[in-house]
């Protein structure tokens, strides 16, 4: 972490939409019809700033994965020890049960 002025320098997150997968039978059986329910697109990518949620970034996705983008600008990682091949990473999917996007979300250094 870079100090500037006393106050610690944030890095920038890159968000990655990897794969979604969609569970037709759930959706079937338990969801109301609707028109549009997503507008990523897979290999879109977004980058917070400051930690902030992405312009065009899903509310509900951002919720998700926030935490972890938070914990990232600030130099954390590791997650659940060891848990990724590349520390300074994380794999994180929405919470949409019907048709869940899962998101690589890595410091850019």
């Amino acid at each position: 972490m870079n100090e500037n002025n006393g106050k610690t320098e944030l890095k920038r997150v890159r968000i990655t939409a990897m794969r979604q997968t969609v569970y037709t039978d759930l959706m079937e059986q338990y969801e109301n019809p609707i028109e549009h329910a997503c507008d990523i697109c897979m290999g879109q990518t977004f980058t917070s700033v400051d930690c902030k949620r992405p312009e065009g970034m899903c509310e509900s996705a951002w919720e998700s994965m926030r935490p972890f983008v938070e914990a990232l600008a600030r130099g954390e990682g590791n997650f659940f020890d060891g848990w990724m091949q590349n520390p300074h990473s994380a794999m994180i999917s929405c919470n949409d049960g019907f048709r869940p996007v899962s998101f690589y979300i890595e410091t850019i250094e």
